[in-house]
This record gives C-alpha cells, structure tokens and sequence, in this order.
C-alpha cells in the first residue's frame, strides 16, 4: 500500500474549517502544527509594514484510494493556489507505525 503525508501550510486560524473539509472527503483525522514564516520578517525589514508570520501546518496521511478527494478538499478551502494564502505539497511516506486500518 503506498501512502503519503499531504503538508498544508495556512494562515493562523484557518485550520480547523480546511480538516472539518477534509474528513468530509474522506481523512480519517489530521494534526495541526504551529509555525512562523521565516519571509514576513525580511518584507516587514525592508518595508516597514506588518505582515502576520503566524502559520498553521496541517498534516494528513492519505492513501492512494482516498488521495484526490481529500487534495480536492484541501485545495477548495485553503485557497493556496492564490498567491500569498499558503502551500501544499506531499512527500511520499515509506514506512507507518501506529496508525492501523489506512
């Protein structure tokens, strides 16, 4: 079975309705890490303007069966195709321990 870790990279305060979408299509769960955006800083430096660095990180384990629906959620509400709202990318995950039944 091969299976992936789906990385979504938001705005503060964004995650929780971007994984309710996700276990509609199909996630069984995710984990959220905070973070800070190490680029806000230099354009705030050179700029004097305050930009938020704030960064919620979602983290999902998805398998070749439930791949696109989840994407496809993911994709519809974090609006990170549009510039500025954020990044998704996926790494493929060779090994999994304690997660049963994906």
């Amino acid at each position: 079975m091969s299976a992936e870790a789906v990385f979504c990279v938001v705005e503060r305060g964004k995650a929780d309705r971007i994984v309710k979408k996700a276990v509609k299509a199909g996630a069984r769960g995710a984990t959220i890490f905070y973070g800070r955006g190490a680029g806000a800083d230099t354009f705030s430096f050179f700029h004097n303007l305050n930009v938020e660095s704030s960064k919620e990180i979602i983290v999902i384990i998805v398998t070749e069966k439930t791949r696109e629906p989840i994407l496809s959620a993911l994709l519809a509400e974090s609006h990170v195709d549009e510039e500025g709202r954020g990044i998704l990318f996926t790494i493929p995950i060779t090994e999994v321990h304690g997660i049963n039944n994906l």
